[in-house]
């Protein structure tokens, strides 16, 4: 079985990308091989519960959130080709080296709500390539359609990493000697799907668009979809997206009324770029439902979008009931 470390110079080669990029995703990964075993002692390690302190967004920290980002950012700042860093939990960029090519984005641990009761969790990144000139905020608002990678690790039953170089979407699983072995090469997601994941106690909060669609989709064979649905909820956008990419279905965090000011729940920049970029590469598809998620201009590190991702039939046709 082929490891990361065989894989890499393989694929870089063969699309004739930089050496250095490589080296980028494998400083992530090995942060990402240390998270897994404090994810994996869990109340052994002393690692549940809250941190006692907050992040840039408001929200309450776990203690494996802290411990997942101080071990990144260890990881990432030992790396010469990062420039840059920015985190879901952090208030501003932070910088590394002044002539490193890449910048990464990333989301430590998401779902870590579901940490304590024991369901997966993730670690989300994005890799950027540095624009010319000194490092600032506006170095790392690129479209997500101008990642140079990305992908994540689900800590589930297997621990698996999934990423991308934008030439497919490959799968490696996390053997008994701490090494990835490829198990999984250009997933395709189903552009047709019975099955869809959101969060349904918001219901009333919702708009219109997502309060038809979700009718129609509870409707049934006696609705205007003539198919019956199934519901899905992990709480967790990784490993609801992993589900997606692996048998199709559609994920959906919409906008809704409590704060019409605020487009959506989801982060842009840590969350949906990325794996936006991950189902697009196999074939599936994502929107805020009024522009494709991955050509939207971001505005800030920590700006907020809505959601819909995963079979395209679907994606499109919530975008369709939004115009």
């Amino acid at each position: 079985m082929t490891t990361l470390a065989e894989f890499l110079p393989q694929h870089l080669q063969q699309h004739a990308l930089p050496d250095q990029l490589g080296g980028v995703l494998q400083s992530v990964v090995d942060a990402c091989v240390q998270i897994n075993r404090q994810v994996r002692l869990g109340a052994l390690a002393g690692v549940l519960g809250e941190a006692g302190s907050g992040n840039v967004q408001g929200e309450d920290q776990k203690k494996l959130d802290v411990i997942a980002n101080d071990v990144l950012i260890a990881a990432l700042k030992a790396n010469a080709d990062v420039a840059g860093l920015a985190s879901e939990e952090e208030d501003t960029f932070v910088p590394c080296h002044e002539e490193g090519r890449y910048l990464v984005l990333f989301d430590p641990l998401d779902g870590s709500s579901n940490i304590d009761v024991n369901i997966s969790v993730g670690t989300i990144f994005s890799i950027l390539t540095k624009p010319q000139g000194a490092l600032a905020t506006e170095s790392f608002l690129q479209k997500g359609r101008d990642q140079a990678a990305s992908g994540y690790v689900l800590y589930g039953p297997q621990t698996q990493l999934v990423f991308t170089f934008k030439h497919g979407v490959f799968v490696f699983t996390l053997d008994e000697n701490g090494q990835f072995v490829q198990t999984g090469a250009h997933p395709q997601v189903p552009a047709q799907t019975k099955e869809f994941a959101i969060n349904m106690s918001n219901q009333r909060h919702w708009y219109a668009p997502m309060q038809q669609y979700i009718a129609e989709l509870l409707a049934g064979d006696t609705g205007p979809r003539a198919k019956n649905y199934n519901m899905r909820w992990v709480a967790s956008m990784v490993a609801e997206i992993h589900r997606t990419l692996m048998r199709g279905g559609v994920f959906m965090y919409p906008q809704d009324a409590r704060d019409p000011a605020k487009p959506g729940k989801l982060r842009l920049m840590y969350e949906a770029n990325p794996l936006s970029l991950i189902l697009e590469q196999a074939g599936g598809a994502a929107t805020n439902a009024a522009a494709d998620m991955l050509d939207i201009q971001p505005e800030g590190l920590h700006q907020r979008v809505a959601v819909v991702m995963g079979s395209r039939e679907e994606v499109e046709y919530v975008r369709r009931l939004h115009v």
